[in-house]
């Protein structure tokens, strides 16, 4: 019997997920093929079906995976109370950090929205909404205690993921920057992109 999607199991179905990943974000999905797949992996092509039921299935699971992940991440990170500037800084070098640390997830999650199925489509939205919501409730707050000069925190929410999910683009490690420079210079930028008062 053919697994469902987000039931893989022993070592080949990571294999599978990790390979159709890095395949995806070389090439893009509609590029691969089930075949390009399996000979990666190193197995025939119909085994595949024991992970998965089809490359839709297995994008999708790539990315509610991922943003499953951001949800998750975020929920466990420690986050300062009483202080939206302080949440603020702690979102932006968290989203800093771990978009860095997982380029490939955040490629798909953003080039291949257009391949997904609507039904699909609207399950990670849903997703999406929630991370999004959570920044923009931190600047609802921050405006309302006249911390920023922002009119609309949604809006301004869209530009400050849009901005920081960029860092990936470009990033090198090894160059002029650590990791922990670019996030305090994201940091600032995030500042300014919302007004922010300083101390």
């Amino acid at each position: 019997m053919a697994r469902t999607a987000g039931s893989f199991g022993g070592v080949t179905g990571p294999r599978v997920l990790s390979t159709a990943q890095r395949l995806f974000a070389r090439h893009g999905y509609a590029a691969v093929s089930m075949r390009q797949i399996a000979s990666e992996v190193g197995v025939q092509a119909g085994a595949l079906y024991n992970y998965i039921p089809d490359k839709q299935s297995l994008l999708f699971d790539l990315m509610r995976t991922h943003m499953d992940e951001v949800l998750q991440a975020w929920e466990d990170e420690p986050h300062p109370t009483g202080d939206p500037l302080a949440e603020l800084e702690a979102f932006t070098r968290f989203h800093v950090r771990f978009h860095l640390e997982r380029r490939e997830a955040v490629f798909i999650a953003y080039m291949e929205l257009r391949n997904l199925d609507p039904e699909n489509l609207e399950a990670l939205l849903a997703r999406r909404k929630a991370y999004e919501e959570s920044l923009t409730d931190i600047l609802r707050r921050a405006k309302a205690a006249r911390l920023v000069s922002i009119s609309d925190p949604k809006v301004a929410a869209y530009g400050v993921i849009a901005m920081l999910t960029g860092v990936q683009t470009w990033f090198k490690d090894g160059g002029d920057l650590s990791r922990e420079k670019v996030a305090d210079i994201y940091w600032e930028m995030t500042r300014g992109a919302v007004g922010a008062m300083r101390g």
